[in-house]
């Protein structure tokens, strides 16, 4: 990999001001450009993150992190490892960096005009180089060790109802194929042709079930038709994926995944749609007949978005080192507590500080990012250590 020069590096650190400031302008312009030019990366894009401007502002923080640390790339350790599982699971590929390089560069000039030179801009498509090149080989050994490459077709051999909200979808490959293996906590790409927009479209789902070689499943919350932008692929999934339906899905990907060598206490935490990762971790531990002590801690609105919960009953009935913590915020007539739920409420630790500050415990956390800022707030405040705890976020969000 070539080095940045001394003059290089100062450059680019010193436009992390300008783009904290314009940084999204940039984005959004830029996205904008490279689908003019490269219409075909539309499939590979999450268009309705554009149109909520998520994965500009995204992508604008990352840029941004970028610039502040080219000095100190060691600080993006995680930050790189999380892209290129992300971008493995997309299938993204070492000759599409150049396209965006050169969207993005392009974007800087036009946007910021004047404001940056040319000396500037070649620094800033060095360190977009050095960037590809790091990204290009992480991407390269994770597809390395893939269970296989690109999209495959799967056939849905089951389906089952969670929650009013979540469906599951057992899959098994087309073709006859052996099922993978895959860690506790990782998710797939599914691509689905969205006729709205006219494009194929991929969502990435937890496996939300433990590895098993007999079939992989992901559990789908339908986003409402409502929604800006609305939840195109879900929608798709649950009104148009029946038992014998085909869906193409890469291989697992995901850093967020139990160690399961471990014998310390386990605190699962998940709000909503968050409990999938969560379930193949419990599942996981529950199929080795591990002795850790393990609190599963789950928020959701009500009864009729609970899901999971017989499930998690009979593992709590068979398992004694498990126990259950199940919060509603806003509590239907039909719910039961002490059965359905144990706490009326957002989750709140205070509450139940027997059951999550567990001497030398590792902490999952998975759900909407303001849920994952209160509860990582509310751990901190605790006195947990931060190297404890291991965060997912759904969507394009960050916690901090």
């Amino acid at each position: 990999m070539t080095a940045l020069t001394a003059d290089q590096i100062a450059r680019v650190k010193a436009t992390a001001p300008v783009l904290a400031e314009h940084g999204v302008t940039i984005t959004q312009h830029f996205y904008k450009r490279m689908f003019i030019h490269h219409p075909e990366l539309k499939n590979v894009f999450n268009q309705a993150h554009q149109q909520s401007a998520s994965q500009p502002q995204a992508l604008a923080r990352a840029v941004y992190a970028y610039a502040a640390n080219i000095d100190n790339l060691g600080a993006l350790g995680s930050a790189v490892t999380h892209i290129a599982h992300k971008h493995a699971s997309l299938n993204i590929r070492p000759e599409q960096y150049p396209i965006v390089g050169e969207n993005l560069l392009a974007a800087i000039s036009e946007v910021l005009g004047d404001a940056v030179d040319e000396p500037t801009l070649d620094a800033w498509r060095a360190a977009y180089a050095q960037l590809a090149e790091i990204l290009i080989g992480a991407e390269k050994a994770l597809y390395a060790q893939a269970a296989w490459s690109g999209f495959r077709p799967f056939v849905v051999f089951r389906r089952e109802q969670e929650s009013d909200e979540i469906t599951s979808f057992y899959l098994k490959p087309s073709d006859g194929g052996p099922v993978c293996h895959f860690e506790p906590g990782q998710y797939v790409s599914v691509k689905r042709f969205v006729k709205e927009i006219g494009v194929d479209q991929p969502r990435q789902y937890t496996l939300s079930d433990a590895p098993n070689g007999q079939w992989l499943r992901i559990s789908v919350k339908r986003e409402r038709v409502q929604d800006m932008p609305p939840g195109y692929v879900s929608n798709l999934m649950h009104d148009g994926v029946e038992v014998g339906g085909i869906v193409e899905v890469s291989a697992p990907m995901g850093e967020f995944t139990l160690h399961r060598s471990k014998t310390t206490p386990v605190v699962l935490i998940s709000g909503g749609v968050g409990i999938t990762p969560m379930v193949s971790m419990l599942a996981s531990l529950a199929a080795q007949n591990s002795t850790r002590r393990i609190s599963f801690i789950h928020a959701c609105r009500n009864g009729r978005t609970h899901a999971f919960g017989r499930w998690l009953d009979a593992i709590v009935a068979k398992h004694p080192n498990v126990s259950r913590t199940v919060f509603y915020e806003k509590t239907h007539a039909d719910d039961r507590l002490g059965t359905d739920f144990d706490f009326a409420g957002r989750l709140d630790f205070a509450r139940i500080a027997d059951k999550t500050l567990l001497p030398d415990a590792d902490y999952y956390l998975c759900g909407p990012v303001p849920f994952m800022r209160a509860q990582q707030d509310a751990l901190m405040a605790a006195g947990v250590s931060k190297a404890r705890v291991r965060a997912e976020i759904y969507g394009s969000g960050e916690i901090a």
